[in-house]
């Protein structure tokens, strides 16, 4: 059901809640989320002992497991096709989706499902307006999701999915789209091919995302006449967070909760600090609680000058996951973090890996407050699997940029 429009031209009045008003929902949702999910088979271990109706917090929320999709594959392969994690069977959805994996999702047609009316509605996408939905529609759900979004705010839609460029120009003069959603690059290929055929288009409005939209390419849009705006989805979580028209990073959608951690583990960092994008949905039929994307983001301080209040991130930073292969062994972060929480006298860590000659070395620098390198080391070669040297440096300085694995080795 959708919330109460707002009287100010938001999506709803939950967009502009007091953080007092927003922690009380929370208190009483998450609770009723995590219980859901604890009854499931998928979660049977993780939160066995965990007491739902104490999970009230943010706080409280941190304390449980981080869940992790290779986790969900591993559970899908022995349960097909969601693992456990569902309320509800797979042919109770209206669609089930496979992303590369294969990893499958549910899809369901309440109205917005997926909670992208929230950002159309913010790139001003609403009655009136025909969407081309350049997003795909086989296998994948991201075209579903977008088409979910533009039910929601009254919009028509132009199935377009990929590719077929002169047929798209054809397709959008003729019916007259006026917004776009898809890729951040796909709308450029369109308007030049247009260019090319000297077809005009009605494209006034964009909704992107699933790629970086570069200054440079927004600028070429905002050049033709077209407002663009990005989000940061997900197969797996639907709308995360979104821009609005005053474009200081992304706000973080209503109906989920979203943390910053260290990579490797699920340790909340200072607001302001990059880390490890991990999210709680608070959708009935599909309750992720902590899943980890392995996407980095930062928190941005204060509340957008559009009026909303929620938290916003800083949005897509790269990839979380710094697996990286040092002397034929793969380090992972989830070790870097073992490590540190090995020793008292540690507060951080990270692995730098170099060259020198044709041989790969790695030197572990931690922060820490006496100890002897010695021990370190040791401690080193019994976690990484690796023999390196360690440095010991102030407390503080290391960078707080999400890296915990540094790869400074030169492959051109």
């Amino acid at each position: 059901m959708k919330d109460k429009a707002g009287a100010d031209g938001h999506f709803d009045d939950l967009e502009t809640r007091s953080a007092r008003a927003r922690a009380a929902w929370l208190a009483q949702e998450l609770p009723k989320q995590v219980a859901l999910a604890r009854s499931l088979p998928g979660y049977a271990e993780a939160l066995e002992d965990v007491e739902p109706e104490k999970v009230t917090t943010r706080e409280a929320l941190a304390a449980l497991p981080v869940l992790r999709k290779s986790r969900i594959g591993h559970a899908q392969a022995a349960d097909a096709p969601f693992g456990g994690y569902t309320t509800r069977a797979a042919h109770e959805f209206a669609h089930v989706f496979q992303s590369p994996g294969p990893i499958y999702e549910p899809g369901g047609d309440a109205h917005d499902w997926w909670r992208m009316g929230r950002f159309l509605h913010a790139c001003g996408i609403g009655p009136g307006d025909i969407v081309q939905n350049c997003f795909g529609y086989h296998l994948t759900p991201a075209g579903m999701i977008f088409e979910s979004g533009a039910r929601a705010v009254g919009a028509a839609v132009l199935p377009a999915g990929t590719g077929q460029t002169e047929l798209q120009v054809r397709a959008a003069a003729d019916v007259g789209t006026t917004a776009y959603a898809g890729t951040p690059d796909y709308l450029k290929a369109i308007i030049d091919k247009a260019d090319e055929m000297g077809e005009t288009l009605r494209i006034e409005k964009a909704a992107v995302g699933g790629g970086a939209l570069f200054p440079s390419l927004r600028q070429f849009y905002a050049e033709r006449g077209i407002a663009c705006l990005q989000c940061y989805a997900t197969a797996d979580l639907g709308n995360i967070a979104y821009e609005s028209a005053a474009q200081e990073g992304m706000i973080v959608d209503e109906h989920v909760v979203v943390e910053i951690v260290t990579p490797g583990t699920g340790d909340p960092v200072p607001d302001g600090e990059v880390g490890e994008v991990v999210v709680t949905t608070l959708n009935p039929d599909y309750p992720l609680i902590r899943f980890a994307t392995g996407d980095l983001s930062a928190v941005l301080p204060g509340e957008s000058p559009c009026g909303r209040t929620n938290m916003r991130i800083r949005g897509w930073m790269g990839r979380a996951d710094q697996t990286t292969k040092i002397k034929g062994m793969f380090v992972r972060p989830e070790q870097v973090a073992a490590l540190v929480a090995r020793h008292d006298e540690i507060a951080r860590a990270r692995v730098v890996v170099t060259r020198e000659g044709e041989r790969d070395a790695m030197c572990v620098q931690v922060e820490a407050k006496g100890g002897e390198p010695a021990v370190f080391e040791a401690s080193v070669a019994e976690v990484l699997k690796l023999r390196g040297a360690v440095e010991i440096v102030a407390p503080g300085s290391l960078p707080r940029d999400g890296i915990v694995i540094e790869d400074r080795r030169k492959y051109d």
